[in-house]
């Protein structure tokens, strides 16, 4: 990994970014129109505008995060950067972007087979088309597709059954990361990040269904409770583990894009309020049990007057 303060041209308004990147997102061009994009694409699973990152020749693509405080400033060189967010830029599996625009033709054409070219079109977002170059898109696009081949054309259509196989493909592959790791989900522990010297048994239902929460943050809420029930995780009768990422301060939604961010010449991103709109992940979450937690602040406040 590598940090990089990615800056403006001097005619445009001289601010700059703090960015963590590998290397793999910020190597340079092999043609002088080829160059890293930020851009704005539809979230996979809100639909809304967020900030994602092409790297050369969008062979790759890289989700955004910001890590934020209140009050946080950078000092670089001999200036100081107002805008003191450290942003986060990681690869992630285009098909996630892709599997919107299939859903959606899928609903509008009735099941029609069509020519990728012709699902993957956003007039709202004319960048869209440049998943379908990305690496492995075409080897891999089977996962989540029929396909049919009339001469030299492939066509495509929707499948909710490969997906699903897909999907599940992927939570297991995170509840293998998740174990490897020694990151423990269970109900008992308090903060999953924290592994102390008592050895706690995680069950595999709770590891199942926790990546089953991450794995819902880059699929519509419809698609999530399909999977669910492909996963064969029963209803929730106590609150679900948190991830980690939910104790931290790092966004847990990607960064929203106020405009196209192209060739890095973007815009300062503005303060903008959290979507409105909840991930499945988001509202299962939301029903964590509060109860019996004391603020902070309890903590330092005075001791009452023992009464004579």
């Amino acid at each position: 990994m590598q940090g990089t303060e990615l800056q403006r041209p001097a005619a445009a308004h001289p601010a700059q970014w703090v960015l963590v990147a590998p290397e793999a997102a910020t190597d340079p061009p092999k043609t002088p129109d080829s160059e890293p994009m930020f851009t704005r694409l539809r979230s996979p699973s809100t639909g809304e505008a967020t900030l994602y990152l092409f790297n050369s020749g969008a062979q790759q693509l890289f989700e955004v995060k910001a890590f934020h405080e209140e009050y946080r400033s950078w000092f670089i060189g001999e200036t100081v950067q107002q805008d003191g967010r450290l942003l986060f830029v990681t690869p992630m599996d285009p098909l996630f972007l892709i599997l919107y625009y299939l859903i959606k033709a899928d609903k509008e054409q009735q099941g029609k087979f069509q020519p990728l070219d012709q699902v993957v079109l956003d007039s709202e977002y004319p960048y869209c088309p440049l998943l379908l170059k990305c690496a492995d898109v075409k080897q891999s696009i089977h996962h989540v597709t029929e396909e049919k081949e009339i001469g030299s054309q492939k066509f495509h259509k929707y499948s909710q059954e490969k997906t699903l196989k897909w999907l599940k493909k992927k939570v297991n592959q995170t509840v293998k990361a998740l174990k490897s790791n020694n990151i423990s989900v269970g109900e008992r522990v308090q903060a999953p990040t924290f592994i102390s010297g008592k050895q706690i048994t995680d069950a595999e239902e709770d590891y199942v269904r926790y990546a089953h929460g991450l794995i819902s943050e880059y699929i519509s809420e419809d698609l999530s409770k399909e999977l669910s029930k492909y996963l064969g995780l029963p209803e929730l009768t106590s609150p679900s583990p948190e991830p980690p990422l939910k104790k931290r301060k790092l966004s847990d939604v990607p960064v929203e894009a106020e405009e196209d961010y192209t060739k890095f010449n973007s815009s300062n991103l503005k303060n903008k309020k959290a979507n409105s709109k909840m991930t499945a992940a988001q509202k299962a979450l939301a029903k964590v049990d509060k109860s019996g937690m004391k603020s902070i602040s309890s903590f330092f406040s005075s001791k009452p007057k023992a009464s004579k």
